[in-house]
């Protein structure tokens, strides 16, 4: 028993280490004191199997991963992997939101005869969404303030720019109370791993 102790102690301290977490944010996200993460990691407690499963979650591994030795080699291939292959899904969800709008601007211009060259412009803002949408899945929270920035700034741009004929210019003074409080809220304390 003492064996499959250190086994687990110690993947949960690689584990940790490789995603840059501290012993506090496993704390905060499984609502446990960071003392019992500490005896997690040096042996003195074994998780409950529902506690390995949070951390499986956690750190995105299976249980087998835990409670079996890791070649640390192997493991951070794997994850270099994961990582790259969720940013290739993000990217080509957002390549499609791109293949949508031209699709729309061709048909629009031949059975049409309609220049839709809006429709790139629309696909910003769209890019920003699903970008979003994928960053709040697997990335960083902190990278969603800089794409609902960007994603405000550019509905403005866009509606101004799909009704310039009526001088939309004073539309851009909404943008800056709606940055001023993604800022703010930006600055709020969260018990997340991406402070």
């Amino acid at each position: 028993m003492d064996n499959i102790n250190t086994i687990i102690s110690n993947n949960l301290v690689l584990l940790r280490k490789k995603a840059k977490y501290t012993q506090v944010y496993v704390a905060n996200t499984l609502k446990y004191s960071d003392k019992t993460i500490s005896k997690w990691e040096t042996g003195e407690l074994v998780p409950s199997v529902e506690n390995l499963m949070q951390l499986c979650e956690l750190y995105n591994v299976t249980l087998d991963t835990i409670t079996r030795p890791i070649n640390e080699d192997v493991y951070c291939k794997v994850n270099d992997y994961s990582k790259r292959n969720k940013l290739i899904i993000s990217l080509l969800a957002i390549i499609a939101v791109w293949i949508i709008m031209t699709l729309v601007f061709v048909y629009a211009k031949i059975i049409a005869d309609y220049n839709a060259w809006k429709a790139f412009l629309w696909a910003i803002p769209l890019s920003c969404v699903v970008g979003i949408i994928f960053n709040s899945l697997w990335g960083k929270n902190k990278y969603n303030f800089l794409l609902i920035s960007f994603f405000v700034w550019s509905i403005i741009t866009c509606i101004y720019l799909q009704y310039i004929q009526y001088n939309l210019i004073p539309i851009f003074f909404i943008g800056i109370p709606v940055q001023i409080a993604i800022i703010l809220w930006s600055g709020l304390k969260r018990n997340k791993r991406d402070k």
